[in-house]
């Protein structure tokens, strides 16, 4: 029988600009394809220390089996390391469709005064956005009228910090630093939110809310981007891990 082909992991050249170095990046990520088994191959626990989710995203690029939007955050950072220009910090959404909640997460990017992002979804216009947005907010509000495509309402919005470039951090990664209930905000509101965080990020004068409060668990959500279609066999789109 055929083995399957394993894509090739990218490397980073010196005659490639960022927004085509994340592009390949983005390409490699969409190889490895959606995983719509209903099994999550990889376990990722968001309290771990940094150096232990490189470890997992090593993996991940040894075994090139389907991922789902967590473990594509966790490569994408692993990916980006040693790329000080660029700064990765993961984006959350919570979402209502159907009588039901929907989790997804995103690796949020920011280069040379643009934001952009890395990801997978069923939905190809709910994970990698080009480094074109000149504001965080720009950035978000695309990611919510692609939601209302899908007549799902965004309900929160959740930023984290910056993910240091030190592979070998035993940090954890901050998920979410700011948490907006966008849906009870005007979007004047949500905007000038998201400005005045995003300006205290690129000062670096943040420092992680959950540093020195153990993590809180909660109820998990259904299931976390849309659907394709009726029917489909696997219900989860991308497991919210408790945080």
């Amino acid at each position: 029988c055929v083995q399957p082909s394993v894509p090739p992991v990218p490397n980073y050249k010196l005659s490639m600009s960022i927004p085509e170095w994340l592009q390949a990046i983005q390409t490699y990520m969409k190889m490895l394809q959606y995983n719509h088994t209903g099994t999550q191959f990889f376990e990722i626990r968001k309290t771990r220390p940094l150096s232990g989710l490189m470890e997992t995203a090593k993996e991940m690029t040894r075994e090139s089996l389907p991922i789902k939007c967590l473990e594509a955050v966790i490569l994408g950072i692993y990916l980006t390391n040693g790329q000080p220009s660029v700064e990765r910090f993961p984006i959350s959404f919570k979402t209502h469709f159907s009588g039901n909640y929907f989790h997804h997460v995103v690796l949020g990017i920011y280069c040379n005064g643009r934001y952009g992002s890395l990801g997978m979804s069923r939905r190809s216009d709910l994970m990698d956005k080009p480094l074109t947005y000149r504001t965080l907010s720009d950035l978000i509000f695309e990611f919510e009228d692609s939601y209302k495509k899908y007549l799902h309402s965004v309900k929160k919005v959740k930023i984290g910090l910056y993910v240091p470039h030190e592979p070998h951090s035993f940090q954890p990664i901050e998920w979410k630093q700011l948490v907006l209930n966008v849906s009870k905000m005007m979007r004047t509101e949500v905007r000038k939110e998201l400005e005045k965080f995003a300006r205290d990020m690129r000062m670096k004068i943040l420092k992680p809310s959950s540093a020195h409060s153990p993590m809180k668990e909660r109820p998990r959500g259904k299931s976390l981007s849309p659907r394709r279609r009726q029917g489909s066999p696997q219900r989860r789109v991308c497991r919210r891990e408790k945080s």
